[in-house]
């Protein structure tokens, strides 16, 4: 007996041990807190093989999409230890407060829970407040112990077992009840999420919850008094060093009295107090024309000596900055800013840059960066590989470069044409996005507002997984009609060799190689 128990636990610690070496996990929107959307452990797919990618599964989830929201983007974990040997488990969030974990090599489903909100919104929901669940859930492995965290409608924090779905501690609130809240990120015990639009009254800005203290202790940055919402998908990003950078919308700007719209936050990383900021010398511009950066998510990234962050928004210019000190001294200065690349009409409803960027470094040690671009390319930025016409959207790629010694964006590739593309994800020299099909206007001729079922009935097209060459923008794979569904505001994951793809019919399909 003492035998067993000694090899058993002895097994234990082996597998302890080869986890975090083999695993390839995808945690939480963007892969990891950087948000750098590069899946570093993937290894299977590659520029060759991609061609041969085709659908393994697809599930049918039990959720009722709610105003235009409806799955969020999945995150999967491996080596999840099971009494039916190792799995690899995909969770998935429903806008009808839904969270479901199903096994990623066959699609079956693994469990269910629903969250009953304990009170009602004050307001009735439209697309851009929708009472949903609505943040990216977040996975988290200690040890053997894997841990899934998701904030329902009513903004109370779940703490649950990948295993079985059960509350592994009681629920918390976290944010205010029907806020609209981003994607979760998690670092050194500490979990943050951002929200926006003033739904059901709440503030916006960037909240962050202290695991490790016994009152779960909660900080909280206000973007600005009136408006300056924090809605990038990826929610915030963190630094290895600890720093907490969020992109905020629109707003009366005052420096003085702490109303910082279109600018870029940095924050410490426990407590959220400012440590600096950049703003555009041109945001004035930004506000009037509602071009803001909110739609974008930033990405941290390392080139050479420099810590970077990438920086854009609708206006669909990119800068860099410096990540250690992203104001540059006067709170104005970047790095580098790019010509306008995108949004030569200067329109704000569905044009520019949206969601999240990825980027990743080479085999080469070259330093790449993607962006979702809406609409067509501008005349101002001569790609050196151009995939086509693209006039409804694209994914860009630009090649990190030193210039007169300072980073700089070379625009290196256009792809093919995308209907509001999703986020892309990158690995092993494939870039992988999905065009939504999504009719993405928010304003009728006359000036009126659509609605979700107006918007919802003028889809333009099915959903359709694509993979390019992460150097040229070359198509490697189209997943063609294979999802008949749409998709709004949600993005991809890749692990353990699949793409995981979400649409609003509350479908998860997985996408890779026939073993």
């Amino acid at each position: 007996m003492n035998y067993m128990l000694l090899r058993n636990g002895l097994l234990w610690l082996v597998v302890g041990a080869l986890m975090p070496l083999c695993a390839s996990d995808w945690l939480s929107f963007g892969g990891d807190p950087q948000r750098t959307g590069w899946a570093q452990g993937e290894k299977d797919i590659n520029r060759t093989n991609a061609k041969d990618l085709t659908l393994l599964w697809k599930a049918s989830l039990e959720n009722q999409p709610r105003e235009l929201n409806s799955l969020t983007a999945p995150v999967a974990a491996e080596w999840v230890v099971t009494p039916k040997g190792m799995k690899e488990i995909v969770v998935v969030g429903g806008a009808s407060d839904n969270l479901f974990a199903l096994d990623a090599e066959t699609g079956t489903l693994l469990w269910k829970k629903t969250f009953t909100p304990d009170s009602k919104p004050k307001q009735d929901p439209f697309w851009l407040c929708p009472n949903a669940l609505n943040a990216t859930p977040l996975i988290a492995k200690r040890g053997l112990d894997v841990i899934v965290y998701t904030i329902s409608s009513d903004g109370k924090l779940h703490v649950l077992d990948i295993h079985n779905g059960e509350d592994k501690a009681p629920p918390v609130q976290f944010v205010p009840a029907f806020s609209k809240n981003w994607s979760l990120g998690l670092y050194h015990n500490v979990l943050y999420t951002t929200t926006s639009q003033g739904c059901n009254g709440a503030k916006s800005g960037v909240y962050a919850m202290d695991l490790g203290s016994p009152e779960k202790k909660i900080a909280f940055f206000q973007s600005s008094p009136n408006g300056a919402g924090v809605w990038g998908r990826a929610g915030a990003v963190i630094s290895p060093s600890g720093f907490v950078y969020a992109q905020t919308g629109d707003g009366e700007y005052n420096e003085s009295a702490g109303k910082l719209p279109d600018t870029i936050l940095q924050l410490s990383g426990r407590d959220l107090k400012l440590v600096d900021y950049f703003t555009p010398s041109n945001h004035s511009y930004l506000t009037r024309k509602d071009l803001d950066a909110g739609s974008m998510s930033a990405v941290y990234f390392k080139f050479k000596d420099w810590e970077l962050l990438a920086s854009g928004g609708k206006e669909g210019v990119i800068s860099l900055l410096d990540a250690k000190a992203i104001g540059g001294g006067d709170h104005k200065t970047p790095l580098y800013r790019g010509p306008l690349v995108v949004n030569e009409e200067a329109d704000f409803a569905g044009r520019g840059f949206w969601g999240a960027f990825a980027t990743w470094q080479d085999e080469a040690g070259e330093r790449w960066l993607y962006a979702p671009a809406l609409g067509a390319a501008s005349t101002k930025a001569p790609f050196a590989h151009v995939n086509g016409e693209a006039p409804n959207g694209s994914i860009m790629g630009f090649h990190v470069e030193e210039k007169d010694g300072k980073p700089t964006l070379a625009p290196a590739w256009n792809s093919r044409d995308m209907n509001a593309p999703d986020p892309p994800i990158v690995a092993n020299g494939v870039v992988y996005a999905v065009s939504t099909g999504e009719f993405n206007r928010q304003w009728k001729p006359d000036g009126g507002l659509f609605n979700s079922k107006e918007r919802a009935a003028q889809h333009t097209g099915n959903a359709v997984l694509y993979a390019f060459d992460s150097s040229t923008g070359k198509e490697l794979f189209s997943s063609g009609t294979t999802m008949p569904g749409w998709t709004h505001f949600s993005g991809i994951a890749l692990s353990g060799g699949r793409v995981y793809v979400t649409t609003y019919d509350s479908m998860v399909y997985a996408f890779g190689l026939k073993q």
